[in-house]
């Protein structure tokens, strides 16, 4: 069967901060937070059988365990993208993968994106950006990012109002991933308990409408352009309460943090990878003590964002 392809390199990302504000009544959390995509990506073949070539719609993933194709999130962009163009008819999936699933680095985000941008590439009549970016929007908070060919953004809200931004300076970046994983669902929930535990005032709904109204330091996107204005807000607000429950989680990022060299570690999105970011791009992987039931990955902050390759 003849047919039609595009290859993406569907990166990762970390949080380079992340603060969760109040929660709305309908149980989704406002936040604000950096995203900053990483060279570690899967590696994601879309295929589109020519005309009268078939209507099949498969997905083959190898490399880790992602679940059933209906809960697959690039699956789903594919069957999403088909509903709203009428096109196409039938595809087929491959994505090879690397990054480690349910660590906070947004790896089924990514290979949504890489789907939604490759089916875009592919398609005779494609939608507009933006259009593609609202699609992107009903899959997850993490999958427009993961959509836009920027390799920085600031976000807000439930992360899908995003401010694209030049690249940061390349960085080496050590991933420490343990062997769990954490929950984003838990996650958000030990956060509410402890917020109510501790009794102070709880944050309130309020509307954001952009940079300027944002609760943080980074209300001027400029000041987001070198890594000396953007370490000293390198938080997480997950880190604590992931941390009381899974004790690997502090003692990994002291340990990085305690590096030659290291400019700033803490957790990515819910957890559970803990990465640092270097102030070299080639930092020695020895000067790490073996990490706790868990690997550690090295890789770079990514300067772009990796286009779309046919390869029909």
């Amino acid at each position: 069967m003849s047919s039609r392809a595009a290859t993406v390199a569907a990166q990762a990302k970390v949080n380079l901060f992340l603060h969760v504000l109040a929660r709305e009544e309908s149980g989704y959390h406002q936040i604000e937070t950096l995203f900053c995509r990483l060279a570690l990506a899967d590696d994601v073949v879309v295929r589109i059988p020519d005309t009268g070539g078939g209507s099949g719609r498969t997905i083959d993933c190898t490399g880790d365990d992602v679940g059933p194709p209906e809960d697959n999130l690039a699956y789903r962009a594919a069957v999403l993208y088909a509903d709203q163009r009428g096109w196409p008819s039938g595809f087929g999936i491959e994505v090879t993968k690397r990054i480690p699933v349910g660590g906070g680095l947004g790896g089924g985000s990514a290979d949504a994106g890489a789907v939604l941008r490759a089916l875009r590439v592919l398609d005779p009549d494609p939608p507009s950006a933006a259009t593609l970016l609202l699609w992107a929007a009903r899959l997850g908070a993490d999958v427009p990012v993961m959509t836009m060919e920027s390799p920085l953004a600031l976000g807000w809200g439930r992360g899908e109002q995003l401010l694209p931004l030049p690249a940061l300076p390349s960085r080496a970046v050590m991933l420490y991933v343990p062997e769990f994983r954490v929950a984003t669902r838990e996650a958000y929930q030990w956060l509410d308990e402890a917020r109510s535990a501790g009794g102070g005032d709880r944050p309130t709904p309020r509307r954001v409408d952009g940079p300027g109204s944002l609760s943080t330091r980074a209300r001027d996107p400029a000041t987001l352009g070198d890594w000396g204005h953007v370490a000293p807000l390198m938080t997480n607000d997950f880190e604590a309460v992931v941390g009381q429950r899974h004790p690997e989680i502090p003692i990994m990022t002291a340990r990085l943090r305690a590096l030659p060299g290291a400019a700033a570690a803490l957790m990515s999105g819910s957890g559970s990878t803990v990465y640092c970011v270097m102030s070299a791009l080639r930092p020695r992987r020895d000067l790490i003590e073996p990490p706790i039931a868990g690997t550690v990955v090295m890789t770079t902050t990514a300067d772009h964002v990796v286009g779309v390759r046919r390869i029909d």
